[in-house]
């Protein structure tokens, strides 16, 4: 995983050290899916800096033994709940750190994932655990959904969505369509079409900058800025012709 700066060391370490801890515990990983930007960062698959922990649940019916599990690593690591959603298992937690510096780590599991959605086991070199995590087609194409998605239901734009549909692109990557076409209700093409349109009229260069030039070291932030809106669009475009 990437760092923009060195004082990110001390975060991403504890992200290493609850996500290990949380593969030691044989229960939670027969139930928690990983995925998101740590996974995909993690995986090799996008180079920027990921600050969460993002897991499918397959079955909810065991949230609350999900729950204690969860929480007794947090007391064993000494990680303290800050706050908590009492609806899914969505925690955030606090570690020591030095004044100013980053010190809260976010859990969010999410149920029910998309019938559609594959996972597989993944060994991650870094911790020396095998995981089971979203394959990469159901990762991008989630990560296509997510951009429209995190608007309708937060009122939210996360530039960083549209920095990793551009990673994805670049390297190569096919996503899934019969997630798209199960979590949109639209076929792929239909659905293209509406992100092309939400694209152009909600991603500003202020949207990008602000969220991503905290996750990208800044030469490698400058290079890709001025670039990404247009490309991503050029990408989905070429979709609809092909």
């Amino acid at each position: 995983m990437i760092l923009p700066k060195q004082s990110d060391s001390v975060h991403k370490a504890w992200l290493y050290r609850l996500l290990s801890t949380i593969a030691d515990d044989v229960f939670l990983t027969a139930n928690l899916m990983f995925k998101g930007g740590t996974c995909s960062s993690m995986r090799g698959i996008i180079d920027r800096f990921s600050v969460d922990l993002d897991f499918d649940l397959i079955d909810s019916s065991v949230i609350p033994v999900l729950r204690v599990h969860l929480e007794k690593i947090f007391k064993k690591l000494d990680l303290r709940i800050e706050d908590q959603s009492k609806k899914v298992p969505q925690y955030f937690l606090k570690y020591e750190s030095a004044n100013g510096i980053r010190n809260t780590l976010k859990i969010d599991i999410t149920f029910p994932p998309p019938k559609n959605n594959e996972y597989e086991p993944v060994r991650f070199v870094e911790i020396d655990r095998i995981i089971n995590c979203q394959t990469i087609p159901a990762m991008f194409a989630n990560k296509l959904v997510t951009v429209i998605e995190r608007f309708e239901k937060f009122g939210s734009i996360a530039g960083r969505d549209i920095f990793d549909i551009h990673t994805f692109f670049m390297k190569g990557f096919r996503y899934k369509p019969e997630i798209i076409e199960e979590r949109t209700g639209k076929t792929v093409l239909e659905f293209i079409r509406t992100l092309i349109d939400f694209i152009e009229n909600k991603i500003t260069q202020t949207v990008i900058d602000q969220d991503i030039n905290t996750l990208l070291p800044p030469k490698n932030f400058r290079k890709i800025r001025g670039i990404l809106k247009s490309e991503v669009l050029m990408f989905l475009r070429n979709e609809i012709n092909s």
